[in-house]
């Protein structure tokens, strides 16, 4: 098997484990506030992070280098996490997905302010094209939208600003601190507005987000995996894989049929982000790489975004 074989196979398995973990949101969130089930997962989570960070044997402390934009992809982790839950627990699957997928849009638009990105004429037009499928999904003026889509947009804004960040400030800052922070704020946070919303539950729901845990933190593991093995131009579109575990759960646990729209506007969002991956993928298209340089996705705090390590925009080197 190929370098970038391998890592495609393991981009796919990550993303199943993804979208397993969303389904498993969607069921709690059914029945409790977002804010206890993130509380909750970020707590299950939080264990096996750390066991992953121990490993870090960069020397220097734990007090950010550009405390500014530390706080800035905190909050958005934060936001964005708790909107991508509030969001699986009241739209349909793939819809949620239709509307997340616009997030690699997003990075585009946001590399130009904050990276000094130049977007040429043909991304450009694909950011557009891209933005009128996230319009197709939601159908203003025909269809009713509630704060679940605007929870999904938010999340997919919120997880667009957040891989910038890590893009802007990620060679500076130890790779601990930008994962560390935004759990400990998910944590500190939700515990401070748990009392407010808590509903007791019963030792099979708990299991649920102990196990949405380790799905997401095993996802984590296999995206890492995925960058090391293939180019990132092979890896990165494995996401849209999500779409179809999605069509499926819906339709098998929460009886959800997309509808046209969600599936033209889906189709018309991945075709978008396919093309602008391969756009950066060429050297001479894109000074930043942005999208490419996004290593997971937004709304799931046991997988934070991670920096871009060094020579992973260009594939697996020697002994990788």
């Amino acid at each position: 098997m190929t370098d970038n074989a391998r890592g495609a196979v393991f981009g796919l398995g990550a993303f199943a484990l993804f979208a397993s973990h969303d389904a498993l949101i969607k069921f709690l969130g059914g029945q409790y506030s977002p804010v206890q089930v993130l509380f909750f997962v970020t707590l299950f989570g939080f264990p096996l992070v750390s066991l992953m960070l121990m490993r870090d044997r960069t020397d220097g402390n734990l007090f950010p280098r550009q405390p500014v934009w530390v706080a800035v992809r905190t909050a958005a982790a934060v936001l964005g996490a708790l909107s991508a839950f509030y969001a699986f627990a009241n739209l349909p699957l793939a819809q949620v997905y239709a509307i997340l997928f616009a997030s690699p849009l997003l990075i585009t638009l946001l590399a130009i302010p904050l990276l000094g990105e130049r977007v040429r004429l043909r991304r450009g037009l694909a950011v557009l094209v891209g933005l009128v499928g996230v319009l197709i999904v939601l159908r203003p003026g025909t269809a009713e939208l509630g704060f679940g889509h605007l929870a999904a947009l938010t999340a997919a804004v919120l997880g667009a600003l957040s891989a910038i960040v890590v893009r802007r400030i990620g060679a500076q800052e130890r790779s601990v601190v930008l994962i560390i922070y935004p759990l400990m704020a998910n944590f500190v946070l939700m515990g401070l507005l748990l009392p407010l919303v808590y509903v007791p539950m019963p030792v099979l729901h708990l299991g649920a987000t102990l196990a949405a845990a380790g799905l997401g933190f095993v996802a984590m593991l296999l995206v890492i995996l995925a960058y090391r093995s293939g180019e990132a131009m092979v890896i990165a579109p494995m996401q849209y894989s999500q779409i179809v575990w999605a069509t499926l759960f819906g339709l098998l646990f929460f009886g959800e049929t997309p509808d046209l729209a969600t599936a033209l506007g889906a189709a018309v969002v991945i075709a978008s982000g396919v093309y602008i991956v391969l756009r950066e993928g060429r050297s001479d298209a894109s000074e930043n790489r942005p999208v490419l340089a996004t290593r997971a996705r937004p709304g799931t705090p046991s997988a934070p975004v991670l920096p871009p390590e060094p020579g992973a925009d260009e594939g697996p080197g020697p002994g990788r």
